[in-house]
């Protein structure tokens, strides 16, 4: 199913904290993270930021290895019976809550209800699932209406939303809301103290946490060791603060270098400098289905005629082909469910007057159309700006709204009209990881349940549905083409390419990992 490759995603940065000597052994792990740290719920938002504070303070039941494949975490044992309709897992001892508590089964009972809540693929799960239950303080039991052979996938994902471990007294309230307090079980506690939104984020090492007693490979599964007692994620006003602090030894490590100041990292010679994400990252503008106009399918279907992809790639990482891809579907490229089919959608020849014709004839009467345009980080600048060209040349009556993206995570679950605070389009990207099956939430199609933009098709929600009972890899991939044409049909996004996004770490910093940031196993050196 999921194509063994490997990967790692990105980081944004603040600076404000004075140079320190990098020869301290006790001296903490300054990060520069792709965004600012807005939300500490990795439930409520899909945001990558999110997802990576997440995986430091929470844990979860099942995690990947470097190899793709899922490993139990904070399972210890795993039981399937009755023809994989009876799935029991134990929980391993020594887990403990950052505020001493004990984890109980009925902790991770209302953690997973919640997360599937608001997850593609934890839908599917509950949909199927007769009964999830506690059956004593260390057990969970999922008594299943039919097989659902990707359970620990589902648990295990490093997609977001992860499905984070929490207290039940945190766990049993609305999905749709953020916790009050961050309390987890994992390697890291995030100290709510220190805290400041939009310049710093602060962890600091549970030093009653019992990572498991195999060597971690890597990502999120096996021992997660932890050498650095803090850690902190400073968010920069700007790319060249970042670089400036990178050049310096201010900073340790930053996650998304803009392109054209890599060479001036390069040549300290101290800052590594290098593509670790071979999945790479997926653009695509998504489009508010609830209000006018993109709620009229047939405008969606012409707008993509008005795409170059192209044009968004070299706008986001420059003229060398080897750092992008266009020709772009809804699957990952070069993995298993990638696919050709109805490209000429996207791929034919480009007519703009044609696009503009098709979309006046489809009913578009002038509505003002939002274009949320985030101007951080810089790829989604980028890609603002090709998209706020490519909208005006297709005829809309285009308001650019210029927000910081900690505004846009906001802002785009509104789902009001225009006029009220909401929106008609934003560009945002995926991992290439995420996009390499269907089931994951930026193809949950399930209206206004659905990821923002509130696409309903019950033919896609119909086809992932069998994509999880296909009976081998050559159904999947049928399965997946035709969910592709149909996603050509309802448009729930627009994809406008891949690239493969470089990071940088101080060479007196050693454990950097392949995947996505994580900050057990990285030691000073």
């Amino acid at each position: 199913m999921i194509r063994r490759r490997t990967f790692v995603v990105g980081v944004t940065a603040s600076l404000a904290a004075p140079v320190i000597s990098r020869g301290a052994a006790n001296a903490p792990l300054k990060f520069i993270p792709q965004s600012d740290l807005t939300i500490v719920d990795p439930i409520v938002t899909t945001v990558y930021t999110a997802r990576n504070h997440g995986m430091m303070v929470f844990d979860t039941l099942f995690g990947i290895d470097n190899r793709y494949q899922i490993q139990p975490q904070m399972v210890d044992r795993v039981s399937v019976e009755d023809d994989g309709k009876r799935w029991q897992l134990t929980l391993r001892d020594g887990l403990l809550w950052h505020d001493g508590e004990k984890v109980l089964a009925r902790d991770c009972v209302a953690s997973i209800r919640r997360w599937a809540a608001r997850d593609g693929i934890g839908g599917l799960l509950m949909a199927r699932t007769d009964e999830l239950a506690a059956i004593d303080d260390r057990t969970i039991q999922f008594r299943l209406k039919k097989p659902f052979r990707i359970l620990p996938y589902a648990l295990g994902k490093i997609s977001t939303p992860m499905c984070a471990m929490m207290p039940e007294r945190l766990a049993s309230g609305d999905p749709f809301k953020a916790v009050k307090e961050v309390v987890g079980s994992g390697p890291f506690r995030f100290k709510a103290d220190e805290w400041v939104s939009g310049s710093l984020a602060v962890y600091t090492k549970f030093d009653r946490y019992v990572p498991r007693g195999e060597k971690s490979d890597g990502w999120t599964a096996g021992g997660k060791v932890v050498h650095f007692e803090r850690v902190e994620w400073h968010t920069s006003p700007d790319d060249a603060t970042s670089a400036a602090a990178m050049q310096s030894g201010e900073m340790d490590w930053w996650e998304l270098p803009t392109p054209d100041l890599l060479p001036v990292l390069k040549r300290t010679g101290r800052v590594r400098v290098e593509i670790k994400d071979h999945n790479g990252t997926l653009g695509f503008m998504k489009m508010n289905n609830l209000q006018p106009p993109f709620n009229n399918r047939a405008i969606r279907r012409a707008l993509l005629g008005a795409v170059v992809q192209s044009d968004y790639m070299i706008a986001i990482a420059g003229e060398d082909r080897n750092m992008w891809r266009d020709g772009v579907g809804i699957f990952t490229p070069g993995t298993d469910m990638a696919t050709e089919a109805g490209m000429d959608v996207l791929t034919g020849p480009r007519d703009m007057a044609k696009v503009k014709a098709a979309i006046k004839e489809a009913g578009y009467n002038n509505e003002r159309t939002v274009l949320l345009a985030p101007y951080d980080p810089h790829y989604r600048k980028a890609m603002a700006d090709v998209g706020a060209a490519m909208l005006t040349d297709a005829g809309f009556n285009l308001d650019i709204q210029a927000v910081d993206w900690g505004t846009a995570i906001v802002r785009r679950e509104n789902k009001q009209p225009v006029d009220k605070g909401g929106w008609s389009a934003l560009f945002t990207t995926a991992n290439g990881l995420d996009m390499q099956t269907p089931l994951l939430h930026f193809l949950k199609t399930t209206g206004e349940t659905a990821w923002f933009g509130w696409t309903n098709s019950p033919r896609i929600e119909e086809l992932r549905a069998a994509w999880v009972d296909a009976p081998d890899l050559a159904t999947q991939k049928q399965i997946a083409a035709d969910i592709q044409r149909q996603c050509w049909i309802d448009v729930p996004h627009l994809p406008v390419g891949i690239w493969y996004q470089p990071m940088a770490w101080q060479s007196t910093v050693d454990g950097i990992p392949d995947g996505f940031p994580l900050f057990w196993g990285a030691r000073r050196v």
